[in-house]
């Protein structure tokens, strides 16, 4: 009796030694696919409108008025695109000429307003406010970095995340005329800041990438004059301008010895700061993912050139 119980033991301990192989196998066998999360939820605001914005600490005394167009269909993981005006400073102007092009092609606008009242100087928006006479750039004249008008864009950015519901990460940047001044140096000086795509039309001119120059036409004398520009040069940034944005006397379009090295009007300006940066970026050996976008009969057309940012962006 006793053997039987000993080989009815040993048989169960067979059978069990055999379905453990036998379900460790088929577990290993299987591919299990943990899909990302892609769950998307419509946004907690819609259409046009336009909100105050001063929770930034530092300027909360210069309030920046927020121009903001998100489509019907707009979900938390709709593109963001940062738009800024020229020396109009009418940023509900910029938002309302792309808002059939944010319905169209699927993004969100948010076009801030840098107010004569309180950003009166081109010291003050095109330059970022870094110094308070940025034509003359020292040690005595440079403002805190909290004070620069560039350092008040993230804080936006994730206050109207807020506001809408977002869960973006990163934004796209446009910029036309002098907002295109204002946001190519806003990538100089805010190299960390969370860019996806930025386009810089018809500036009037450019701060070159160049450390023999003094600020603001080079990054000599500047907070940025001994960094290191490669990373730049790696960004999806893009050149957009018109081939007949040619006239020299053009309003605000700022002429003396040094500046008109980059060209007489903005199109041979665009040419040479395009050219110059790939030739710098050669010279590092840096990758150069910019892009240089001519506009075939256009002149300095703020809705032309936006238009070509939308269609660059998001067809």
């Amino acid at each position: 009796m006793f053997g039987k119980s000993l080989l009815a033991f040993l048989l169960t301990v067979c059978m069990l030694g055999l379905m453990f192989v036998s379900c460790k196998r088929e577990e290993n066998s299987i591919s299990i696919d943990v899909a990302k999360d892609t769950t998307t939820t419509p946004t907690k605001i819609k259409g046009s409108g336009d909100l105050t914005f001063t929770a930034y600490e530092p300027l909360k005394t210069k309030p920046i008025q927020l121009f903001y167009h998100i489509p019907n269909n707009a979900t938390n993981q709709t593109p963001i695109l940062f738009v800024f005006h020229g020396t109009d400073r009418n940023a509900k102007f910029s938002r309302d000429v792309m808002i059939a092009n944010a319905d169209k092609f699927g993004f969100i606008i948010i076009a801030p307003e840098f107010s004569e009242q309180h950003y009166p100087t081109a010291d003050n928006y095109n330059l970022g406010n870094v110094f308070i006479d940025g034509d003359n750039p020292s040690v005595e004249s440079l403002n805190a970095e909290s004070l620069w008008t560039f350092s008040v864009v993230e804080p936006i950015f994730e206050f109207m995340k807020t506001k809408i519901g977002s869960t973006l990460n990163t934004y796209d940047v446009f910029g036309h005329s002098a907002g295109a001044q204002f946001v190519h140096r806003y990538m100089l000086f805010k190299p960390l800041a969370k860019v996806n795509r930025l386009a810089a039309a018809a500036a009037g001119w450019y701060t070159m990438f160049d450390k023999s120059i003094d600020f603001p036409y080079g990054t000599k004398k500047s907070p940025v004059e001994f960094a290191n520009y490669n990373n730049l040069f790696n960004k999806k940034v893009y050149i957009l301008i018109g081939e007949q944005d040619i006239d020299p006397n053009s309003d605000g379009l700022r002429h003396n010895e040094i500046v008109d090295k980059q060209g007489l009007n903005r199109l041979t300006r665009a040419q040479y700061f395009y050219t110059q940066s790939r030739a710098t970026a050669n010279q590092s050996a840096a990758a150069f993912n910019w892009k240089y976008y001519p506009l075939k009969g256009v002149a300095h057309d703020f809705s032309a050139t936006s238009n070509a940012a939308a269609i660059y962006f998001y067809q």
